[in-house]
């Protein structure tokens, strides 16, 4: 029953379309904060 009113309601469907959303920018910035990382450990080493 849950599912059904999920996907047929409007605000079932705002609400998967919020949590994909979320979910989505929050992949998105994990990559891009990790690979600036990476590229500034690249570009000055290491650290001490």
């Amino acid at each position: 029953m849950a599912f059904k009113e999920l996907f047929s309601t409007d605000i079932g469907l705002l609400s998967v379309f919020t949590i994909a959303f979320i979910i989505g920018m929050a992949v998105f910035l994990g990559r891009y904060v990790k690979q600036h990382v990476e590229e500034d450990e690249r570009t000055h080493g290491q650290g001490q």
